[in-house]
């Protein structure tokens, strides 16, 4: 296996569009229930470690950006090859690629669960993922620039739908953020760790960067990226903390969701129905881009055929989705994501870094005694 990935010009994609599959990979499903994690943790304040978990982020697409730059067109699984050796680094990429399965699967099943509570109760979730299955293998199959296009779009085709949030701004209540500052500075760590499931999905940018076409410009589109989804959960909690009593939004599965309830029109009575349906747009690119990720990870780890891998993968997905049923394995399966996501996503690129410049370091020298 090469660390280095050389892609053809006709694959590649220009910088920018990664603000967009940034903005669009970690806004996804998180954002709707971040508000309740983020408060059952840092309660008012828990804004302040909204905050927190952007800086967070912040340093850690640095730090990603630092290793892929030490690399000529390498991504993830390259570089753990050249660090741990093959069988380490493609047991390390196997299992990395194991968690993004579980991502997706996660993902997907949330949002059928949503559809259902809002607006279909009575249909099966079979029908339902086999319909988005569907759709994936379809859209897959156009390969990364396919993808990569449809992340572009959708953006724009949703977007749309966070400025009906003003409606709830008048609703607000001041005295909600007080006192502030009464949050510990564990208590605000603990928020910041709950906000971190709204920021998985940044892991794309390890898998992305052999495509990238002109990458010495992959940095800025990457950290407004990550700036801009920040924004958009600050808002989210901000309004959720000033909207919601302290024991509504505690208990509230998807306060998100429940704010667009306020916005009425004399022509649409359940606009919240609405955003349940255009909500597709938003979570579409994240099923495919990881869906992608898994297909592209697989051929390069083991020659795979992307096409027999997506097949697989369709097939894996239909058997989760029509066993994982019950409440209680919902939970379960997001909270081990989230938990296994902050570790993934946040912590294994600053653990990586040392060992990249290390590797680096100790080859120069060894170079230039020779």
């Amino acid at each position: 296996m090469e660390v280095n990935n050389v892609v053809k010009p006709n694959l590649q994609i220009r910088a920018f569009y990664l603000f967009f599959i940034i903005v669009n990979i970690q806004t996804g499903l998180g954002i709707l229930g971040a508000p309740r994690h983020i408060f059952q943790e840092a309660k008012q304040d828990g804004w302040m470690s909204v905050l927190i978990c952007g800086v967070l982020m912040h340093l850690v697409v640095f730090a990603m950006l630092f290793i892929l730059k030490k690399y000529e067109s390498a991504d993830l699984l390259g570089i753990q090859v050249d660090i741990f050796g093959t069988w380490i680094g493609k047991l390390l990429g196997t299992l990395y690629l194991v968690y993004i399965f579980a991502t997706l699967l996660s993902s997907l099943i949330n949002y059928i669960q949503i559809v259902q509570v809002f607006i279909y109760p009575q249909m099966p979730s079979w029908m339902l993922g086999s319909l988005l299955v569907i759709l994936i293998v379809y859209t897959v199959s156009g390969g990364v620039r396919t993808a990569v296009g449809i992340a572009f779009v959708f953006f724009f085709l949703s977007f749309w739908l966070f400025f009906f949030l003003y409606k709830t701004v008048g609703y607000m209540e001041l005295t909600s953020f007080r006192p502030i500052l009464e949050a510990s500075p564990r208590d605000l760590l603990l928020g910041s760790y709950q906000a971190g499931y709204s920021f998985i999905g940044i892991e794309i940018l390890f898998f992305l960067y052999p495509f990238i076409e002109d990458k010495k410009k992959v940095a800025l589109p990457a950290h407004l990226g990550v700036a801009m989804t920040t924004f958009l959960v600050l808002v989210v909690m901000i309004i959720s903390i000033g909207y919601f009593s302290p024991t509504a939004l505690e208990h509230m599965l998807w306060p998100v969701l429940t704010l667009f309830k306020v916005v009425e029109y004399p022509i649409i009575e359940r606009f919240d129905l609405i955003v349940v349906t255009q909500w597709a747009m938003v979570i579409f690119p994240n099923f495919i881009l990881f869906s992608w990720i898994i297909t592209y990870g697989m051929k390069r780890l083991y020659g795979f055929t992307q096409r027999k891998t997506l097949l697989v993968v369709a097939s894996l997905l239909l058997i989760g989705i029509t066993f994982i049923k019950k409440q209680l394995l919902i939970s379960t399966l997001l909270g081990s994501v989230s938990s296994a996501g902050f570790w993934i996503a946040f912590i294994y690129p600053l653990l990586l870094l040392p060992l990249v410049l290390i590797k680096k370091k100790f080859f120069s020298k060894k170079g230039n005694s020779e």
